[in-house]
């Protein structure tokens, strides 16, 4: 496997725990939110605080590891991407600033508040800000980001006219709240929490259609806008073929309040599967046709040192999430409103 491989596949892995983390964390609040509207909250709101307190801080990590690592494995990324994105970059980035406001606080604050304009915007923004990330992928199709006289400028007319940005934008949205209310629904049932994980259960079946529908069709909008990347797709037919079974397995499991731990690694495969074919299929381009992997990589040092460096990153990373799991979300106290264990 080339070194070019290798890197795009480690920063994929990053991107793809920035999904599944950053999607629970988003839907959290805003069915935290929701529940407010629809004063639900008491029964709703410890069990999604419980959830956020100690993950909220790590969640972004996965995120800047994926942007330093694009930039230092393919500069040229940088190129194109930095000056076409400027608009929804800084927007994602005021989004994720609103939100941390909310996180410290409502984590930190002397007192606690629930108030609806705080709430409002802290749930607005579990929405908008995988809407505005996932603009990415369009772009990443091409035909958006042109170069005239030798700037690199976003065509913001064939951006907001093109179905399959709305398509990727409905897909992100519904797939957050899906990803979410699955995760939840399993950790309210670990916490024995009837209430809670009856309204969180009817929440994951009633997104999991319109989930498969976005699926299908943004999967269909791919072949109007980049035809060679459709084929690619249907190449490796087999690996969205087992995402579909993933997703129904798990929706099965949580119809039948069964062994929801597994259904929410389902889950996982689920998206797991259709991540890393969308992601296969796309190569070896990150633009349509502007940025190769093969034309576009750093030099072959750089390139060793960044590979360490990241593989070590998830070797440090995805160890110290599953510690943090054990210690505070899946302990026996801590998930049912109790202190965790110490010692």
């Amino acid at each position: 496997m080339s070194y070019e491989v290798v890197g795009i596949t480690v920063l994929w892995t990053f991107l793809f725990g920035y999904l599944i983390v950053a999607s629970i964390d988003f839907g959290a609040g805003f069915f935290s939110f929701y529940s407010v509207l629809t004063r639900r909250e008491h029964r709703l709101h410890n069990i999604i605080q419980r959830y956020l307190s100690p993950v909220w801080e790590v969640t972004n990590v996965f995120l800047i590891f994926f942007v330093v690592g694009l930039v230092g494995f393919f500069p040229e990324s940088a190129y194109y991407y930095g000056t076409a994105l400027l608009v929804p970059g800084s927007l994602v980035i005021v989004l994720l600033a609103l939100r941390g406001a909310y996180y410290a606080y409502n984590t930190y604050g002397s007192s606690k508040s629930n108030n609806i304009w705080y709430m409002g915007i802290y749930g607005a923004t579990g929405l908008l800000i995988p809407a505005a990330l996932s603009t990415i992928l369009a772009i990443s199709e091409g035909g958006i980001i042109l170069e005239e006289d030798g700037r690199v400028i976003l065509d913001w007319l064939q951006f907001f006219a093109n179905p399959y940005t709305w398509s990727v934008i409905l897909l992100a949205i519904v797939s957050v709240l899906y990803i979410s209310a699955m995760f939840l629904a399993f950790y309210a049932g670990k916490a024995e929490d009837h209430s809670a994980f009856e309204i969180l259960r009817g929440y994951a079946l009633m997104w999991s259609g319109p989930t498969i529908l976005a699926s299908v069709f943004a999967f269909f909008q791919i072949n109007r806008q980049n035809p060679e990347h459709f084929r690619n797709m249907l190449g490796i037919s087999w690996m969205f073929i087992a995402s579909f079974i993933c997703f129904l397995w798990a929706v099965y499991y949580l119809w039948k309040r069964m062994k929801l731990g597994y259904a929410f690694i389902l889950v996982m495969l689920q998206f797991g599967f259709a991540w890393y074919g969308y992601g296969r299929s796309h190569l070896p381009y990150i633009l349509f046709e502007q940025v190769n992997i093969y034309e576009h990589f750093t030099n072959e040092t750089m390139a060793i040192a960044l590979i360490a460096a990241f593989v070590a990153g998830l070797f440090i990373l995805i160890p110290s999430l599953i510690l943090l799991m054990r210690l505070f979300l899946f302990d026996a106290k801590y998930v049912r409103g109790s202190s965790p264990k110490k010692g």
